[in-house]
């Protein structure tokens, strides 16, 4: 029996042996070989190539931040969409970004972009900033990290407030726009997908101005 069952061929030498009479299917197969290979390097290069990307424009936006042309626009109300609009730092996980004005696709390249329609950064009203979470700089990155009590800080081109966290970050549906209504005090939420490497939810954190609001 032992040797009835050497005798017996191997599937994969039979399907080599299929494939070398014929020739449109080995050419069938190496195309889906090179079709799948260019797929896993996208996959894999997407990112780097959307972080590099997110690098270089971080790099303009710092200078731009600090122009006396930017000062006045934004005294001005009258920020760009695209342009420089405020820092935000979050020292307990390491987050220093640039944040946008604009929350278009080609806004949030920048990495995080400024709700339009919310207050302007440390003003009364609920401030609302959205972030990239796994390309483009990820700065939201390890936004579900963050707790009751750390900080936010944003830094303006006319001045500099900070926000405490008040609750742990939550999660909602994409269609849940209450997170961005206005609120009577200083506030700041920030946005971002929900679970990591998807869009099927967002991860919300929300704070409370520390000290009094920004003259509008």
């Amino acid at each position: 029996m032992l040797g009835q069952q050497d005798r017996r061929p191997d599937p994969m030498a039979r399907a080599a042996t299929g494939l070398r009479g014929r020739p449109g299917a080995r050419r069938a197969l190496a195309g889906l070989a090179g079709v799948m290979l260019l797929a896993a390097v996208g996959v894999l290069g997407y990112p780097l190539y959307t972080n590099l990307y997110q690098d270089r424009v971080q790099g303009g936006l710092e200078s731009q931040l600090s122009s006396p042309e930017l000062e006045q626009a934004y005294r001005a109300g009258n920020v760009g969409e695209g342009d420089s609009l405020t820092r935000l730092m979050i020292p307990s996980i390491g987050v220093d970004v640039v944040v946008v004005e604009g929350t278009s696709a080609s806004a949030l390249r920048a990495g995080a972009g400024h709700y339009p329609e919310s207050p302007l950064p440390c003003e009364m009203g609920n401030v609302a900033i959205a972030g990239h979470r796994t390309t483009y700089g990820r700065p939201f990155h390890n936004l579900d990290l963050l707790k009751p009590g750390d900080k936010i800080i944003l830094e303006t081109p006319v001045g500099t407030c900070t926000y405490s966290i008040n609750k742990d970050p939550f999660v909602v549906a994409p269609n849940n726009f209450s997170v961005l209504e206005r609120t009577p005090n200083g506030s700041l939420t920030l946005t971002t997908c929900h679970p990591k490497n998807s869009a099927a939810q967002r991860l919300i954190v929300q704070a409370d101005l520390e000290g009094p609001a920004a003259s509008a």
